[in-house]
C-alpha cells in the first residue's frame, strides 16, 4: 500500500529534514512513553545512559526539553 503525504505533511518533512542538516552532535532524542525529549550529550560526548541500581536508560537529567510530537520507540 502505497500512501501519499498531504501539502500539510510534506511541509513538515521538509522541515524536519532541514532541522536534521543542522542538528548539533551534542544533542539527540529520546523517546520516553510517546514523550519525545531532547536530550544533550554527557561531557565525553557520549549518550547519557545509565546500568546501575536506578535501573537501565536514558538519564532524565540530561533531558532538555519535552515536545509533545506523538512517536513511539518501538522498532519495525
Amino acid at each position: 500500500m502505497e500512501i501519499e503525504p498531504t501539502e500539510e505533511e510534506r511541509g513538515v518533512i521538509a522541515t524536519l529534514q532541514r532541522l536534521a542538516r543542522r542538528w548539533p552532535k551534542s544533542l539527540w532524542l529520546f523517546s520516553a512513553s510517546g514523550s519525545l525529549c531532547v536530550m544533550r550529550n554527557r561531557q565525553d560526548g557520549e549518550r547519557a545512559l545509565y546500568d546501575n541500581s536506578r535501573g537501565s536508560g536514558a538519564d532524565p537529567d540530561y533531558c532538555l526539553a519535552t515536545i509533545d510530537i506523538p512517536n513511539d520507540g518501538g522498532d519495525w
